[in-house]
């Protein structure tokens, strides 16, 4: 009998995504390997609690802002919006069916909800808010890369210009952390100016949890550097998928993390059957 060595085969390349959100370049930046189950395998993930309140509250400030005029929004009409918010997500998110809460954790979710609500009242009145969109999509082609971004809430300020607002329902950021959580406001101030010919005047990220509120000034600068880190973060995916060669990133947030079965730092492997 003769025995033929046999060499394992080349990885495939895999295809690139058809968009670069800030979500994308957050979770390549902080693990490429996550990055590919996640985003290119789309593999599945165990529905997140904390996730779910946080799309929850979201979806309530929406409604809010959508169907209560100014002078209107007050903490009577965001605990309906909240009910509406629930209901609508009851009959169309996967994750929140996935939980199957019983009666208690569905009370449990929508006061810890309700808190969130009530501290954004501390940290702005809405009835002095211009929304001129509202979860609003936007996406342009830069240097041959679709850059996208779905902004929470573009306002209009007292003398014309834009302020783009994003809600966080996490724990507020350290203060030498502040200036590296704008980054993707930042890029929402990108595509308004590519788009509607004007650079907003603010970004800002509203913590709900813990009422503070970072802000900054878009800038030349800025804007240059949403520019080159965008293109840099995409050439860095473009090459991953080409070889197919995306390497763990081992942090605290390897804890959470819902790919340790196939990441090798845990004894895994990515390229296992599933």
């Amino acid at each position: 009998m003769v025995s033929i060595a046999t060499s394992p085969l080349p990885a495939l390349p895999l295809a690139l995504p058809s968009t670069l959100t800030p979500s994308k370049i957050s979770a390549f930046t902080s693990c490429p390997l996550a990055f590919r189950f996640s985003v290119l395998e789309r593999l599945p993930e165990p529905p997140s609690l904390p996730a779910v309140r946080g799309t929850l509250v979201h979806r309530a400030l929406q409604l809010l802002f959508t169907y209560a005029d100014e002078g209107a929004r007050d903490r009577a009409r965001a605990e309906r919006s909240l009910e509406q918010a629930f209901a609508d997500l009851k009959s169309s998110d996967a994750d929140l069916a996935a939980l199957e809460l019983t009666d208690e954790a569905r009370s449990v979710l929508m006061r810890q909800a309700g808190v969130l609500l009530d501290r954004y009242f501390e940290i702005e009145d809405p009835n002095t808010v211009r929304p001129v969109g509202l979860e609003l999509d936007m996406q342009v082609e830069v240097d041959g890369l679709m850059l996208r971004g779905i902004i929470d809430r573009l306002d209009v300020l007292p003398d014309g210009r834009f302020a783009v607002v994003d809600y966080k329902t996490g724990r507020a950021p350290r203060a030498e952390q502040a200036k590296s959580r704008l980054s993707g406001v930042q890029l929402y101030a990108f595509l308004c100016e590519e788009i509607l010919g004007q650079r907003p005047a603010a970004v800002r990220l509203l913590y709900l949890r813990d009422r503070v509120v970072v802000s900054s000034e878009p800038s030349d600068m800025s804007m240059r550097g949403v520019r080159q880190r965008a293109g840099a973060v995409w050439k860095a995916i473009e090459r991953a998928c080409e070889h197919s060669d995306f390497r763990p990133s081992p942090s605290a947030l390897c804890s959470w993390c819902a790919f340790q079965q196939y990441c090798p730092a845990f004894g895994g492997d990515p390229n296992a059957p599933r």
